[in-house]
């Protein structure tokens, strides 16, 4: 494939990213379409996961997408679910070539979209900048495949690992460039995810703040027994930004209650070890159609998703102070006696944010 074809594709990959975080739980597709060199159309998946990428690009198009050229970065959806296949919209539409990044894992796609296109006479070629494109579809093809969204950790630390005094305080750490960056990514994951401990001392609202007016991520809170503040930001706010909460089976009745009645969607999960259990909150999460969490602590969270080798990203963001062993740790006890046994992670990017420095680790997976 030529310089153009790359192009294209970043260009499709690059509008994919704008439905991040918004239409879950479909994949976040981007689509251009290109005639005799000139974009005619372009598309990206709509809130709510609707319209797809390709019927939005084929909007715009109209009649000059006869004959041209169509990068989507998932293949094409061909059966009828709400909407009808993009992958019949492309062939209505007398597209003559498909460049797709990746195949679609979904039992209901994989490898059916392209068979579609090509029984139509349509040229498909695949795998242009197809580690991108995996990357960015990994929340949707984790649920797929796996029954469990993409997370992502998020530790704000001093340089010793501390995430508050012994007192407990804590705001802020990070200087306001810093801040603002965990908002963008909260702008682009499905959920914000917390732990009851952090929902406790710290009363978030774990809305994205500074990007005018957005679609706000859902709000997760794990709590084994529910005992949550009913006066917080989260109780008082459930009826205009959706909070779920993952539960124990032993969490009280009347909490149970309560919170369904404050508006809280509840979700029952296993108990291991005396905690919620991390694998059963994903696995309920990615359920009920999540496909990226951004998991914002406390310590014995985020201890416990790594412990579960859960941890799929971790963007940690490091400030210049120090605040000894007696500061509250930013991760929980892990148990580890070797080396061997500790949860690594590969760099792969870093940025100065203001004051602090931002890095970026993504989990090596085990051999």
């Amino acid at each position: 494939m030529s310089e153009a074809d790359r192009h294209h594709m970043a260009h499709a990959l690059a509008l994919g990213r704008r439905g991040m975080g918004k239409c879950w739980p479909n994949p976040a597709v981007g689509c251009v379409i290109v005639r005799d060199g000139r974009v005619v159309g372009r598309g990206w998946t709509q809130l709510g996961g609707r319209p797809h990428a390709e019927t939005e690009a084929l909007a715009m198009a109209g009649a000059a997408a006869k004959g041209a050229t169509a990068y989507v970065t998932l293949e094409p959806c061909s059966h009828h679910g709400k909407t009808p296949p993009c992958a019949q919209a492309l062939i209505k539409a007398g597209i003559a070539r498909v460049v797709a990044a990746a195949p679609d894992s979904d039992p209901r796609v994989s490898g059916k979209g392209f068979a579609m296109l090509r029984d139509a006479g349509i040229t498909v070629e695949t795998g242009l900048l197809a580690d991108e494109a995996l990357r960015d579809h990994a929340g949707f093809l984790l649920r797929t495949e796996h029954e469990r969204p993409w997370l992502t950790l998020k530790l704000a630390m001093s340089l010793d690992g501390r995430i508050a005094t012994a007192t407990g305080e804590s705001r802020w750490i990070t200087g306001p460039d810093a801040r603002r960056a965990v908002h963008a990514l909260r702008n682009t994951h499905d959920a914000v995810m917390v732990g009851g401990g952090t929902a406790r001392a710290d009363d978030p609202s774990l809305t994205v703040r500074g990007f005018g007016a957005v679609p706000q991520p859902v709000r997760v809170v794990v709590s084994r027994f529910l005992d949550l503040p009913l006066m917080g930001q989260l109780a008082r706010t459930a009826q205009d930004v959706p909070v779920w909460v993952c539960h124990g089976p032993d969490a009280d009745p009347q909490f149970l209650r309560t919170w369904e009645g404050l508006g809280a969607r509840l979700l029952p999960c296993r108990v291991q070890g005396g905690r919620v259990d991390p694998a059963s909150v994903l696995s309920a999460l990615g359920k009920a159609g999540l496909t990226r969490i951004f998991c914002e602590g406390g310590g014995q969270l985020a201890a416990s998703l790594l412990a579960s080798d859960l941890v799929d990203e971790l963007q940690v963001f490091s400030a210049g102070m120090t605040l000894g062993a007696e500061g509250h740790p930013g991760i929980g006890a892990l148990g580890v006696e070797r080396l061997s046994e500790a949860p690594r992670f590969q760099l792969v990017d870093f940025s100065v944010e203001g004051r602090d420095i931002r890095h970026i680790w993504r989990r090596i997976a085990a051999e």
